[in-house]
């Protein structure tokens, strides 16, 4: 998998936490997610780099319909999900990304083109993610696709 971060930016640390902007936080993330990927992602690098963008106890909502649907919880249940993630997306690149809003909780609309690692097969969609940042840490994740089916689909 691969995406595409805005700028870098370091973890928030504790005592700036508070004031920390949520969309800092995010695009930092993106980019600790970057260097995370180039390292050899899930099963090869070390998910410590992005920890320290996640509460520790961190909820990601993914929709049911999907291969790797369900709830992760905690930095355990994130590190799972970008294993599992690896397996299903031979690559999933964020081609766009507009933050159109930008309090504690962001919402941003995403542009992805990923491969199946299964069938080979790729698919454009959009993805609508509302993300709360609790204390300068992102606390919880849904995101919203456009039609669960078709991505499904195009892993088996």
């Amino acid at each position: 998998m691969t995406h595409h971060a805005a700028s870098p930016s370091s973890p928030p640390d504790q005592a700036a936490s508070s004031r920390v902007d949520p969309k800092t936080v995010l695009t930092g993330m993106y980019a600790a997610e970057a260097e995370y990927l180039a390292a050899g992602g899930p099963g090869t690098a070390s998910f410590a780099p992005l920890a320290p963008f996640f509460a520790p106890d961190v909820v990601l909502h993914q929709a049911d319909g999907l291969p790797y649907g369900g709830s992760w919880h905690g930095h355990a249940g994130m590190e799972r999900f970008f294993l599992e993630m690896s397996r299903v997306w031979e690559s999933f690149d964020i081609t766009q990304q507009e933050f159109l809003a930008t309090g504690a909780t962001l919402v941003v609309h995403s542009r992805i083109h990923a491969r199946a690692r299964a069938t080979g097969r790729e698919i454009t969609f959009p993805i609508l993610q509302t993300i709360t940042v609790r204390d300068g840490r992102i606390s919880e994740v849904h995101p919203f696709y456009w039609d669960t089916a078709a991505v499904a689909a195009v892993c088996a």
